[in-house]
């Protein structure tokens, strides 16, 4: 045989590790050889060429590698691997790898026959394979990493040149099946026996490390390691070299992909190979590694290890859980995350083992410690992972009935956390809590607390009934009942035997058994109801916990963080869900989100929730219902929507009702049903169950009119017949119904609804009646309202008939001796119009306050609701003369068809211009309504004005109120009126004792300021004084009207925003929390918290009823608005000019915290405020 290869593994590393290309090739092929210059020259044909002889040659005998010029010519090949055809350097890997194979099983026989002589022939043959496969392996590393840059330009290009088709079929090689050999034939040999081959341990981790270091390489590819396949077997050639060959485990934390699996090869070494201790050494040295502030790659990959870890080998953890614990102390917040996670697989661990061991309690409690300590952690992702890991033991078959009630009174008190994200995990967590409780043994699974105490009073009853009446005269205890003989002599042995004590006859014996089994069987009851007394207990706790955690997950509900409002409408579903009692009250405050603005998907995403929420609760019915069933459902509850709701929660539901018909959410059945519930004649039905039904029907014709224009003559009827009369609510809810006739901004489409009607209509009659009756009912001022509101929406000339209204309502004010108007007796209600009688018999020429008082609301509304009519006249009039000139091009023919009188009207558009019309109309509100000749409210401007002047002469509450609303609305007609009357009504809102009025006057120059703002600029000072009002509805009011003025730029903002500022203390919360929303708001407008800082503090400082810690509560919060670094700098000069004119030390402080609280970074500012009041004072001086 020719010579063998002179082959030095330690020499050939050294080369191959410092540069593959120095390795020494001088034997290989004279044709390879020629082409080292040029290694484009390498055809695949030559290769062919090269390696054929060698690939027989090693089939025959895998000796045959030995042969020189085969070793260096395959790594010559290796060398320029680069450029290899990926064909190429497949075959060249199967001949390695096939003659490595059969190798090992012949050293495995030679092994087996105990032949030493060819030991060290085979240990070079095996380091040469061995060396080789590490390039080759290698090499086709370095291709696939290459193979998508190749592969990407191939697809644009294909079929451009030969070589882009190469490239092609290159791109799309898969060597999964080839290195899966590979490392399948690396298992093979290190299971043979090494240490008989070599002798050494140096020499056997070399060679084992030729195969170690391939499977790093391997590994180091993130996509390899998603292989299950060759992760299975990359692990498997680890496992071996470790358990078998004492490697070292290479340090992986430099690659984050590799984490994971990790942890998933130490389980597998554990598990199948019985080496737990490399896990050991590991967790041990990552318990006390500190990690650089700066490295954020090392902690993240060995969380992601030990939390991996924990879950597959939880038991392999546990033991060294007290080193791991000490990264709970670590800087990085990634670290921390991971331990709590740990702490939450372990319990888990814990609680599903069968045998428990002695220290399984305190395991179990030392872990649960720990996650209720992170829920104080500084870093909210880790009071994140705390209450997501509790999330996770909520669903374990074991309860942890202790831990639970502990948790939820934590997870209650973290729906205060700063953090949105930790709130939004507390929400989830009680929530989770609620659906996993283990209170559902006994009574089923709610949680209403009315049931728990009425079953704890019940057992407490039993209790008191089971336990012996005391003894009078006694304490009560064991002691009272020894015989005293017995503690007054020594205790000695009886002389008699026990024979002669008198013996117990059949029937006492009987008797004592029968005591004694009484006395087991009462014991035992006592015991039982104990438990269950306790049980019901820990129930209760557990509910007052939710019924806590419901008041602050209403305010959530508020969260400018979509997310975190949509867990807290899913928490009060879940508690409805358990029949908490709290859950109503989040559910109705639920409705609010309806109005969630937002382009975004998340605004949309509310309001898409919310209608799921409600659909779920009250509008899908269960699914063994029949359709007739499911319908009355569905209307039964839309009805119950609307009991006891405040006017805000009505304006909710209509907007969330309107919205899911639009959406087609609403079956028809259902509608059927709420008519039949509003016209059913029997006396059984409640009042609110039919103002309900016309309630949610109004709420629907918002969406499609033809909802109550199909029933128009259910509602005369009903609502404006003698029911209605009878029930006044009802009758407003019909005028409401009625109104939506008229297509509103939210209906489908503005071509539904009907077209204006006649004055001699019936419904418009019937309104006009339910206007002029007489009642002393406050009810009847609602329905006036709404009539004469569907009045001007329904009539086509509504100025024409509520000037008749006007007219016979007047008449019968002020000559009371004439009968009741043909409209009034023509009404269905004329029975039932208390009040009518007295008014007639009235032979008094002064009016009653009550009738005066509805005649000048009358005059009011109408008077509002006449501008209203006029502007959409004028716009009426822009829509048309549009269309006019729009159509001024077609042709003539189709004009003369046209109606003559819409043609008259036509004519005179077009020779008007918008201006003039503008004018006109301008014209008619300032000088016709108030001051025209035949204007009828004319009239009522001075009997407003003198009644409001002397109210010593009218001193009837009712009057003052409704007097000062009508003047109020006249002056919203006219500027003049305005003027003329505007300190009459700053005077009554000064002086008036009824907080109704004041609140009326206040939201009067609110509508003022708005309409004729020159007139309210210079008063705007009487409006802030409102906001120190002693109601706090008119304080609530003022804040409001001056929210939405300031906001919408209505009035400037002077040096009173102060006073705004004070709100944010208010005793009243809902005042204190609509301050805080108006300065969030003002915030967001050009830096308008700022500009206004200074002022603000000027009055907060001077005011002498502000406590310190209140003023320094409000600074805190207006601080927190001035962001830019450049206006906290300007600010802390402002105030630091303040210093030295402080006059008292109060005075001082309060500057000096204001200045603590902004970032200046100004020494000489800082010098001033260590100095101290005393030392400014003197130095000023």
């Amino acid at each position: 045989m020719e010579d063998r290869v002179q082959f030095d593994i330690n020499e050939s590393l050294k080369y191959y590790l410092s540069d593959p290309t120095s390795v020494p090739t001088a034997d290989a092929e004279p044709e390879l050889l020629e082409c080292e210059a040029d290694p484009d020259q390498l055809s695949t044909a030559l290769i062919d060429n090269v390696l054929n002889p060698i690939v027989d040659a090693i089939a025959e005998n895998p000796e045959g590698l030995a042969k020189p010029s085969f070793f260096d010519s395959l790594q010559f090949l290796l060398k320029h691997c680069s450029i290899l055809p990926i064909r190429s350097l497949s075959k060249l890997l199967d001949l390695i790898v096939s003659g490595l194979s059969v190798e090992a099983d012949i050293v495995h026989g030679d092994l087996e026959s105990d032949e030493p002589d060819g030991v060290q022939h085979h240990k070079h043959l095996l380091e040469m394979y061995g060396f080789l496969l590490q390039w080759a392996l290698s090499a086709v590393e370095v291709k696939a990493a290459e193979r998508p840059a190749e592969a990407a330009p191939a697809r644009r290009g294909v079929g451009k040149s030969g070589r882009s088709k190469a490239s092609m079929r290159d791109g799309h090689w898969d060597w999964t099946a080839q290195i899966q050999v590979s490392m399948e034939t690396m298992c093979k040999v290190m299971k043979l026996k090494l240490s008989r081959i070599f002798l050494t341990t140096s020499d056997r981790d070399t060679f084992v490390n030729l195969f170690t270091r391939s499977i790093y390489l391997i590994l180091e590819s993130e996509q390899r390691v998603k292989s299950i396949t060759i992760r299975m077997h990359a692990f498997k050639v680890l496992c071996i070299a470790v358990k078998h060959h004492g490697h070292a485990f290479g340090d992986l934390t430099y690659f984050e992909h590799l984490s994971e699996p990790m942890a998933e090869f130490l389980h597998i070494l554990a598990e199948q190979y019985d080496y737990p201790q490399l896990s050991d050494e590991i967790l041990k040295e990552l318990g006390n590694k500190e990690f650089n502030s700066n490295d954020t790659r090392g902690p993240k990959s060995v969380s992601a290890f030990i939390v991996k870890l924990s879950e597959l080998a939880p038991r392999l953890i546990i033991k060294q859980m007290t080193l791991l614990a000490k990264q709970l102390d670590s800087e990085s917040y990634t670290l921390r995350c991971a331990v709590i996670e740990v702490c939450g697989n372990l319990i888990a661990d814990l609680s599903r083992q069968e045998e428990r061991s002695d220290n399984y309690k305190t395991q179990i409690n030392a872990f649960f410690d720990v996650l209720e300590e992170r829920f104080l952690d500084i870093n909210p992702y880790c009071r994140c992972r705390a209450i997501q890991v509790y999330m996770r033991i909520c669903d374990l078959d074991q309860k942890f009935p202790k831990r639970r009630q502990a948790v939820a009174e934590l997870a209650a008190r973290s729906l205060e956390d700063r953090s949105s994200n930790v709130r939004r995990n507390a929400i989830k967590l009680l929530s989770k809590l609620v659906s996993t409780h283990p209170f559902s043994i006994m009574h089923g699974g709610q949680l209403s607390c009315k049931e728990w105490m009425a079953r704890l009073d019940a057992v407490d009853a039993e209790l008191n009934s089971l336990r012996p009446p005391e003894t009078p005269g006694f304490d009560g205890g064991e002691a009272s009942h020894v015989d005293s003989e017995l503690l007054d002599d020594a205790t000695q042995m009886p002389d008699e035997s026990p024979s002669k004590a008198p013996r117990m006859t059949e029937e006492e014996k009987a008797a004592a058994v029968k005591r004694a089994a009484e006395q087991a069987a009462t014991s035992e009851l006592l015991a039982r109801l104990q438990l269950t007394r306790k049980y019901y207990n820990e129930a209760i706790r557990f509910i007052e916990v939710l019924h806590t955690a419901s008041g602050v997950v209403t305010q959530l509900l508020s969260s400018r963080n979509k997310s975190e409002a949509i867990e807290a409408m899913d928490f009060f579903v879940v508690l409805d869900a358990y029949k908490v009692e709290t859950s109503r009250s989040g559910i109705r405050r639920m409705l609010r989100l309806i109005w969630t603005k937002g382009n975004s998907d998340e605004g949309k995403g509310v309001q898409t929730h919310l209608i799921d929420c409600y659909k779920g609760l009250f509008f899908e019915a269960p699914d063994s219902f029949s359709p007739n069933d499911a319908a009355n459902y569905v209307a039964r509850n839309m009805i119950s929507l609307t009991f006891g709701s405040t006017p805000a929660e009505l304006t909710c539901l209509e907007q969330l009702l309107s919205t899911m018909m639009k959406a087609g959410h609403i079956s028809d059945a259902v509608i059927a049903k709420l008519w039949q519930v509003y016209g059913v004649q029997r006396k059984e039905i409640s009042k609110t169950q039919r103002r309900g039904a016309i309630i949610v029907l109004g709420m629907l014709a918002l969406a499609d009119p033809d909802v109550v224009i199909k029933e128009i003559e259910a509602m005369l009827r009903i609502g404006l017949g003698s029911l209605g009369m009878a029930d006044l609510v009802l009758a407003r809810y019909t005028c409401i119904a009625l109104r939506r006739m008229v297509p509103g901004r939210q209906a489908k489409s503005k071509e539904v609804g009907i077209p204006k009607l006649t004055n001699d209509h019936a419904i418009l009659t019937q309104l006009a009646a339910i206007v002029e009756i007489v009642s002393d009912n406050k009810e009847w001022y609602g329905v006036a309202e709404q009539a004469i509101s569907a009045i001007y929406a329904l009539s086509k000339h509504p100025d024409v008939l509520c000037s008749d209204i006007l007219k016979r309502k007047t008449r019968s004010v002020f000559q009371p001796q004439t009968q009741r108007s043909p409209s009034q007796g023509t009404s269905d209600g004329d029975e039932k119009r208390p009040g009518t009688a007295s008014t007639d018999n009235q032979a008094t020429r002064k009016p009653s306050s009550a009738v005066l008082s509805q005649l000048l609301f009358v005059v009011g509304h109408i008077a509002i609701k006449q501008i209203v009519h006029l502007e959409l006249c004028e716009l009426d009039f822009k829509r048309r003369k549009a269309e006019q000139e729009k159509n001024k091009a077609s042709t003539a023919a189709p004009q003369m068809n046209k109606d003559p009188t819409e043609h008259d009207e036509l004519d005179l558009i077009g020779g008007t211009t918008e201006d003039d019309f503008t004018d006109a109309m301008a014209h008619i509100r300032e000088r016709e309504l108030l001051y025209g000749d035949k204007s009828l409210l004319s009239n009522f401007g001075p009997l407003v004005t003198e009644i409001c002047a002397n109210s010593n002469i009218y001193p009837d509450r009712n009057l003052q109120a409704a007097a000062t609303l009508c003047m109020a609305k006249l002056m919203c007609v006219s500027a003049e009126y305005c003027e003329k009357n505007l300190p009459l009504l700053i005077t009554v809102m000064e002086r008036s004792e009824d907080p109704i009025v004041r609140s009326n006057a206040v939201i009067t120059l609110g509508d003022m300021a708005v309409c004729f703002n020159h007139l309210i600029d210079e008063n705007t000072d009487f409006l802030y004084r409102r906001l120190n009002d002693d109601d706090v509805s008119v304080k609530r009011t003022c804040l409001m009207t001056l929210t939405f003025l300031i906001l919408a730029g209505q009035v400037k903002v002077k040096g009173q925003l102060g006073e705004m500022a004070k709100c944010l203390e208010d005793d009243d919360k809902r005042i204190a929390d609509l301050a805080r929303m108006f300065f969030t708001e003002l915030a967001s407008k050009d830096n308008a918290v700022y500009n206004h800082f200074v002022d603000m503090f000027s009055l907060l400082s001077a005011e002498r009823n502000l406590e310190e810690a209140s003023l320094r509560r409000i600074v805190r919060f207006l601080i927190g608005f001035i962001e830019k670094e450049k206006h906290a700098r300007q600010l802390a000069d402002k105030l630091a000019a303040r210093l030295p004119r402080c006059e008292t030390e109060r005075q001082w402080n309060d500057v000096a915290y204001a200045l603590s609280l902004l970032p200046h970074k100004n020494e000489e500012i800082t010098k001033m405020v260590s100095a101290g009041f005393n030392k400014v004072i003197t130095a000023s001086t």
